[in-house]
């Protein structure tokens, strides 16, 4: 009889053989090299090194020849290469100026930024701080709110003070001219030069910063496309500057400016209470840092709104003077940075070293209305774009251009104009008064407005609603509306998702919600609208997602291209069922056809969203705006800006000189190797106590993904595997240990008393997943964590058992080498002094893809009629997976949540478009 073949150990010097192949990866994944951990460069290794394997192809980068950001001293002058760079400071490592010590620093940071205390507040704590430590030689840190303010204001670093422009109607005006004509308009701004010069010397952007355009190829000699830097826009411009001013020019560093405004209120109810914020980035700190808002975005200018009587509303005159005001303001505002423009400036950069920058106007973050105002373009027309007509969208246009609108209006009258190009020549855009700059150039995709809650929530579930209505008498189509919501309200619970308890029936929309529909709407609308509706959507929301994504490749792009291609082709069904009889043309998707070079030009889309503009507002307009009195607040919400960039400003010195960690909290505790014996601490409770689902981790650990315990054991629990085992009503349990600890040590067979029955062990409710996911929301090095939940308790309610992704073969892509299992009891034990961080399991078996959804199947695995279940290693868990059932045709029984979802149903989706990563590695 022949023996069965067994899989050795690819580790040269190691005996364990293996049945399968997930075996031996579970192994290595261990004991081995976990290739989903890449230790940071200098760390020492507890155990020795193993023989490498061959290295494959690096990417490669490719800088620009000509702007090639040469360090130079503080007169401008190149330095030599290899030299170093010019000390920062000579401050001392304790010396906290403008605070006496860490302790006052730390206090006005927690009260003025992180808590926003109010004044009195501030005052009643400084008051009880002192009688505590009356009759010693302490004090409060702080006399009264004033002292702390004050303290604050005395910092040098960060202050650019905010200057007032008093403008108006430019022409003679009558006594009985409207109220609009004899008012003076406020712009509050700051120097722009001083923004950007304090910008580029923030110590905290080394290391996610750019010095030089680049073209960067993968692996395969492949296009990728990431950061501004990384796009075509930056290099053409440089080959521009490089050849007008070669010789001033050479050796200079590029710094592409990036423009964003919006308006936004921050009270309806107290009078409809409007402010115009502009903001100012600069493009060489990564996308990853501008969406974190590592003071990479800063307002710069609080623009005027004209106000009129409602008869006024529809003023020729008056719309005009608006947006002649608008433009004008944004020039005055940006004068600053003109002799920047065509001569290089000395400037400090990240490094310390200093270099001779150049500036150019690149990008502008707008929403369709405020595109609108940009580029003189009228309503409805493709912006700045493409000359595209809404009258006949598939006639062949032309790129539009500054050089073609001005040529046009050269030609043509202000009619022919607005008929035939939709161009409103009233407007001179602030961009003339600029080299360089071409605002029809400079607009950025718009994700949020044109993807997210344009083409989807505006227009596609519209359309369903609208298709229900149609297919089905009134009565029907709500139960079937009504249906749709349940089945979105039982969606399996997941790190981070927000919940539609009553499904989509709620008045205020927002961008978040919007994002949060996206991820669960596909498979709730399965079964009551035709399948090239569900596939048109599947399509549009596949194109979304490779647009969401950090880095870009010509794959990529290419997949981007078919799945969009597949969303127009099959986006036909909506006009044939009626719901869109007269076509398509909608500027929001239409944008969505010119992504494909904006991608190239711009570099990723997250990088120049809305959303990150209008995420700024938060801490520079809204919470600004609710501490102050409310009366003539802009002042006040302009010191509150500059304390809080001030404050900024002292961490990111702190920190370069090492007197602080980054964000004030030391890294978090991520082993990288099977852990020591050691004593979690314990809660007498079934809660783990941890609350904190998700969120970017702040860390420069280069972790592509990995899993701990949680910090606290659950002490209600047996100490004896035996005893655990009947308290959790799973008998398997011990010999399923067993046998997971033969397999993790390569032994064939399990011998009698191998692992004692009265082993003891420590259970928790949850674990922790970090991992490496730049396209969704993270920390400026592209690390995120969540939160894996394993509890018979959640917040109350019923139990909580999370499905995770399990590598199975880490040589088959996607999720040919993942399986899906679902956590039953994470718990830890000790063996031969090797800790052994564990997860019991039930596994899914996986189908294939669903040919509408594009989603993969899996279902329940079961063996003689019982759930197949498994011990494994933590080690062999990539992240937290998400399920949605598989409806069917049927209206949800009443009966069905979210707590039972995963127990009822025979076939689940595998949700690729919970997040980014996920949409990249569930392929």
């Amino acid at each position: 009889m022949l023996s069965s073949y067994r899989l050795p150990c690819l580790v040269s010097g190691c005996p364990s053989t293996f049945k399968s192949q997930h075996g031996r990866t579970y192994h290595f994944r261990t004991f081995h090299t976990n290739s989903n951990l890449q230790a940071n460069p200098g760390q020492r290794q507890s155990t020795p090194e193993l023989p490498q394997a061959p290295q494959q192809q690096r990417s490669e980068r490719i800088e620009h020849p000509h702007l090639t950001a040469l360090p130079c001293d503080a007169d401008g002058n190149f330095l030599p290469p290899g030299a170093q760079s010019t000390p920062r400071a000579l401050a001392s490592p304790d010396d906290w100026t403008p605070f006496e010590n860490k302790v006052q620093f730390l206090v006005a940071d927690l009260l003025y930024r992180r808590v926003e205390m109010s004044a009195a507040n501030i005052d009643l704590l400084m008051e009880l701080w002192g009688l505590s430590v009356e009759g010693s030689d302490e004090s409060s840190p702080f006399q009264n709110h004033q002292h702390l303010h004050a303290t604050i204001d005395s910092s040098a670093l960060g202050d650019v003070p905010w200057k007032c422009l008093i403008t108006g109607f430019s022409e003679d005006v009558a006594r009985d001219a409207p109220s609009w004509k004899q008012t003076d308009y406020e712009v509050w701004y700051r120097d722009p030069d001083e923004v950007v010069r304090t910008m580029l010397d923030n110590p905290g952007f080394n290391g996610q910063f750019d010095f030089c355009p680049y073209v960067e190829l993968d692996k395969d000699r492949k296009r990728c496309w990431s950061n501004v830097m990384s796009a075509n826009i930056a290099w053409y411009h440089c080959d521009v500057i490089a050849t007008l001013r070669d010789v001033e020019t050479r050796g200079a560093m590029y710094c592409p400016i990036i423009l964003g405004s919006d308006k936004t209120t921050v009270s309806v109810a107290t009078g409809h209470v409007e402010y115009h914020p502009l903001y100012l980035s600069i493009g060489n700190p990564h996308n990853t840092v501008r969406r974190a808002h590592r003071n990479a975005v800063i307002p710069i200018a609080f623009l005027a709104i004209p106000k009129s009587d409602r008869r006024y509303d529809n003023d020729p005159e008056f719309r005009k003077f608006k947006r002649q005001l608008f433009h004008a303001s944004i020039s005055a505002v940006l004068q600053p940075l003109r002799p920047g423009m065509t001569r290089p400036v000395v400037r400090r950069c990240p490094d310390g070293h200093y270099r001779r920058v150049i500036y150019d106007l690149v990008a502008f973050i707008a929403d369709y209305p405020e595109q609108v105002m940009l580029t003189g373009i009228v309503q409805g027309w493709c912006r700045s774009k493409c000359t595209a007509s809404p009258n006949n969208p598939d006639a062949i246009s032309v790129p539009r251009t500054g050089v073609l609108t001005d040529e046009l209006i050269c030609l043509l009258d202000s009619k022919s104009l607005w008929e035939k190009y939709g161009i409103n020549d009233d407007i001179i855009p602030f961009t003339a008064d600029f080299p360089r700059a071409d605002i029809n150039e400079m607009i950025s995709p718009d994700l949020l407005h044109q993807a997210i809650k344009g083409a989807f929530k505006d227009h596609l579930v519209t359309w369903v609603v609208d298709y229900l209505r149609i297919a089905w008498n009134e009565s029907q189509a709500n139960k079937i509306l009504d249906d749709i919501d349940c089945r979105i309200a039982a969606v399996p619970p997941f790190p981070g998702l927000r919940r539609f308890p009553h499904g989509r029936r709620f008045k205020q929309w927002t961008g978040d919600d919007s994002k949060a529909l996206m991820k669960v709407y596909l498979p709730a609308i399965v079964g009551y609208v035709p399948d090239d509706m569900v596939a048109c959507i599947a399509s549009f929301l596949d194109a979304c997602y490779i647009s969401r994504r950090q880095d870009i490749n010509e794959d990529a792009l290419n997949n981007f291209d078919h799945s969009l291609s597949k969303f127009l082709r099959l986006r036909e069904v909506f006009r044939t069922t009626g719901v869109r009889p007269t076509g398509f043309f909608l500027p929001r998707q239409h944008m969505l056809t010119h992504y494909h070079t904006l991608i190239q030009d711009f570099g990723a889309p997250g990088g120049l969203c809305s959303s990150i503009t209008e995420s700024r507002h938060i801490t520079a307009v809204k919470k600004p705006w609710r501490r102050s009195s409310r009366n003539n607040a802009l002042g006040q919400m302009l010191m509150t800006n500059q304390r809080l960039d001030k404050l900024a400003a002292m961490q990111a010195d702190f920190v370069a000189r090492g007197m602080l960690p980054a964000g004030h909290m030391p890294p978090p505790n991520v082993s990288f190797l099977p852990r020591p014996i050691d004593n979690p601490p314990a809660r007498d409770n079934d809660s783990d106590g941890d609350d904190d689902d998700e969120g970017p981790v702040d860390s420069d650990m280069n972790v592509l993904g990995h899993v701990v315990l949680a910090r606290f054991c659950v002490r209600s629990y047996p100490g004896a595997l035996q005893e655990l085992a009947a308290k959790i009503n799973e008998a398997d349990l011990p010999t399923l240990t067993q046998a997971f600890l033969s397999e993790q040590l390569g032994i064939d067979g399990i011998p009698a008393g191998f692992l004692p029955y009265t082993i003891d062990v420590k259970v928790f409710h949850s674990a922790i997943a970090t991992f490496f996911a730049p396209s969704d929301p993270s920390g400026v090095c592209g690390m995120r964590r969540e939160r894996i939940r394993a509890t018979p308790s959640w917040r109350g309610g019923g139990p909580r058992y999370d499905t995770v992704f399990v590598v199975e073969d880490d040589e088959r892509p996607g999720m040919r080498g993942l399986n899906v299992a679902r956590i039953r009891t994470f718990f830890s034990f000790v063996y031969n002094d090797v800790v052994f961080p564990c997860a019991f399991v039930e596994w899914f078996t996986t189908v294939g893809v669903d040919s509408i959804t594009g989603m993969w199947v899996v279902h329940p695995d079961y063996i003689c009629n019982r759930r197949h279940k498994a011990v494994i290693h933590l080690d062999a868990i990539l992240r937290a997976a998400h399920l949605i059932p598989i409806y069917g045709r049927n209206p949800l029984p009443i009966q069905i949540n979210s707590v039972v979802s995963l127990d009822t149903f025979k076939a689940y989706y595998v949700n690729k478009y919970i997040d980014h990563h996920a949409h990249e590695i569930a392929f």
